[in-house]
């Protein structure tokens, strides 16, 4: 298999955001915004068919991914996933994470730089 290109890791971090947004809409076609009522049934309809279109592309193109390159290269991306659901959910959602989080974060990102560039 040939070496992880530009190319190859900008369509792992892709990867990895589809997986994201995709449970970012899962979570809010099952929850409202407070908590307080169930969703309207139009708005989770379509956030939840967003959700599974995202999850079903991320699943097609890691598919592609792995006939292309190594898992050894590749797998380290998927450490990505927990940092980028972090993230998204302080963004999104205003969740909040606290300070050992954070430096989770950035240890687990420096890991990944570490492995995919070994």
């Amino acid at each position: 298999m040939k070496p992880l290109t530009v190319v190859g890791i900008l369509l792992c971090v892709a990867c990895q955001a589809l997986i994201v947004v995709g449970q970012l809409f899962l979570k809010h076609a099952v929850t409202s915004p407070g908590h307080a009522a169930p969703p309207k049934r139009g708005t989770s309809i379509r956030d939840f068919a967003v959700g599974i279109g995202c999850m079903t592309l991320w699943f097609f193109l890691w598919l592609g991914l792995l006939s292309k390159w190594d898992i050894s290269k590749l797998f380290p991306f998927e450490g990505l996933n927990p940092a980028l659901m972090a993230i998204a959910a302080w963004l999104v959602l205003k969740e909040k994470l606290p300070v050992s989080a954070w430096l989770g974060l950035v240890l687990v990102c420096a890991g990944i730089v570490i492995v995919s560039t070994s």
